[in-house]
């Protein structure tokens, strides 16, 4: 058997290969994709169509230079979660907040074109990021069982469902191999909802009234400061997220991203892909991770084959009946997947400290990450005017006020280290 050929980022691959490889890629990111709109409770279909679009104009702006398929974030959950919960706002006001977020990237994206990416190290050391990313997987861990109606007096059948939901995502992405060991989560939702509707907690009206084609359901933000505040804060996580999402793409496809095409032009494309999702109705994006691991194993790196997958989503977007069947998803499916996806979330925070080697006998690290962690865990709030900061995105700004002064006191040789 001769050996699979290797597609380099600018190859075009024939059809009859680019094709399902194509269809590999979309299913990579669907699960994990579709689950941050569901648990939003708006249409999935908007989602997939702003993740296939943002990939193209990603893919456009990198000048072809940077294979990456841009998911749902899941770094806003937490944030949108607190705007969609307060009687006065709702999700309306949270796409306000990603339309600013996404605008600040594109700033971010100017600021280091012109003076380079080192000050990012200076205002979030992986002492103050990581603490923060784990805080967006702790904030959320309660959400999770209670989605699953894991709490008070809990049905044996949604108990039954979210267990086996759980235990496929977790024992899947430790023995599944090859490309099922990079979509768990679509597995483990595909595995709970037949036995959902084995135990007939699966509604199918909306899937029998919905059309064959429907337009996504789109709709425009309702701006307001104090929701924009609170979302914004989650823009520093995504930013970290993505700089490592390029080191590793780097890595797996033999270049060097960041600098050609540069990591302005990837933070401009993914910055630009989340502010006309979020105008547009649709989640945050960002590169997605699911996606490296399909390269590292097909040893596919085509951006051809990425703007496929790109194109079939928008085009799944048009099918009314996958949407409505995604919104059937029972509450046990979402919440077993979201009870690994939150801790993994967590985990994530933890690795970032441990790949970076963060050395904890120095003082300054420890005082950093155990006041971010406390800040983000302890339910303090700050109110200014009508902004209520608290949780992830008061530990985020409180993490990059104390990198700052540790870094003028480094500076000075004030501290004892």
């Amino acid at each position: 058997m001769s050996e699979r050929r290797v597609y380099q980022v600018e190859e075009r691959p024939p059809l009859k290969e680019a094709l399902p490889l194509s269809i590999q890629h979309m299913f990579a990111m669907f699960g994990a994709s579709v689950l941050v709109p569901t648990l939003f409770g708006i249409d999935p279909a908007v989602a997939l169509f702003m993740n296939g679009f943002g990939t193209l104009l990603y893919i456009f702006l990198t000048k072809g230079k940077a294979p990456a398929f841009l998911g749902s974030s899941f770094a806003f959950i937490a944030p949108t979660f607190l705007i969609i919960n307060n009687s006065q706002l709702g999700f309306r006001y949270a796409l306000a907040g990603y339309v600013v977020s996404g605008l600040l990237f594109c700033v971010i994206a100017g600021i280091i074109y012109k003076f380079g990416s080192k000050w990012i190290d200076i205002a979030l050391p992986p002492a103050a990021m990581g603490p923060v990313v784990a805080l967006i997987g702790l904030e959320l861990a309660g959400t999770a069982a209670s989605n699953g109606g894991m709490i008070g007096d809990v049905d044996p059948k949604n108990a039954v469902v979210f267990i086996v939901t759980l235990a496929v995502a977790v024992f899947g992405s430790v023995l599944f191999r090859k490309f099922f060991s990079v979509i768990p989560i679509l597995l483990a939702i595909l595995a709970g909802y037949a036995l959902s509707m084995a135990l007939g907690l699966v509604d199918y009206t909306l899937i029998l009234e919905a059309p064959l084609f429907a337009l996504p359901n789109f709709q425009l933000p309702l701006f307001d400061f104090s929701a924009i505040m609170i979302i914004l804060p989650a823009t520093l996580v995504v930013l970290s997220e993505h700089i490592g999402h390029q080191l590793v793409t780097g890595q797996v496809v033999g270049r060097d991203i960041v600098k050609d095409p540069g990591l302005h032009r990837t933070l401009l494309g993914d910055g630009l892909s989340t502010a006309i999702s979020g105008f547009m109705g649709s989640v945050p994006t960002t590169t997605y991770g699911e996606n490296i691991g399909v390269m590292a194993i097909t040893r596919v790196y085509s951006v051809w084959v990425i703007g496929g997958a790109a194109i079939i989503s928008i085009l799944v977007a048009f099918i009314g009946k996958i949407s409505s069947a995604i919104q059937t998803i029972p509450g046990p499916v979402m919440g077993g997947v979201s009870f690994l996806l939150y801790g993994m979330i967590a985990t994530s925070g933890i690795r970032l400290m441990v790949e970076s080697k963060v050395d904890y006998n120095k003082s300054r690290n420890l005082s950093l990450t155990s006041v971010v962690l406390v800040v983000g865990l302890s339910g303090i709030s700050i109110s200014l005017g009508e902004v209520q900061l608290t949780g992830m995105a008061l530990a985020a700004i409180v993490a990059m006020v104390l990198s700052l002064v540790f870094h003028f006191l480094d500076k000075y040789r004030l501290t004892n280290e």
